[in-house]
């Protein structure tokens, strides 16, 4: 054994500690830069989402909503002109015994929030957006949510929309007392 570590020279040792050291630092270098790149990647991104963002928004607000376009092709109102009279809350409140919200489609009894959801999404958004469709348009837009909403039956909701509308809220409520769901 010592004749083995007599023949190796003592430059040998530092070095081959050096070099190890080098790769090592090498390597941790390396794997550090990388974990910026990412952050920097990172930062790109979000700057990207947030300029996608502002110009959804503003194309979103010089929209204008239209009944004739897009997914509303399925929601043509029907040819009856309901006039909308100004919301009265406490009104509705009184009749319905609950708050309501102007144009909350959830006051159409059997039209719950994700039904109210799958309506906005095909621009039925108020009382009387409601009141115009016909039933089978309404069954449409049920159907286009899926087998889950198929098997609600909508033959009342465009004559209770039609009363919020109109504020109604008595005589709503009165009909309402005799449905089973909405139907």
């Amino acid at each position: 054994m010592r004749i083995l570590l007599i023949s190796i020279p003592c430059w040998l040792i530092p070095t081959l500690i050096g070099l190890i050291c080098a790769i090592l630092g090498y390597l941790l270098g390396k794997l550090l830069n990388r974990s910026n790149d990412n952050n920097e990647n990172i930062d790109i991104y979000k700057n990207r989402i947030s300029k996608l963002e502002t110009d959804l928004a503003a194309c979103m607000s010089s929209k204008e909503v239209s009944h004739t376009s897009g997914l509303a092709n399925t929601i043509a109102p029907k040819a009856s002109g309901i006039e909308a009279v100004v919301f009265n809350a406490d009104a509705a409140k009184a009749a319905l015994g609950k708050k309501i919200k102007e144009n909350d489609l959830t006051v159409v009894e059997g039209i719950g929030p994700k039904i109210k959801e799958l309506f906005h999404s095909h621009n039925v958004i108020t009382w009387k957006d409601l009141a115009n469709c016909t039933v089978e348009k309404c069954k449409e837009v049920l159907k286009s949510g899926g087998k889950r909403f198929e098997i609600h039956k909508p033959g009342t909701w465009p004559k209770q929309a039609e009363m919020a509308a109109k504020g109604e809220w008595q005589k709503l409520k009165d009909w309402q007392d005799q449905l089973d769901g909405g139907k």
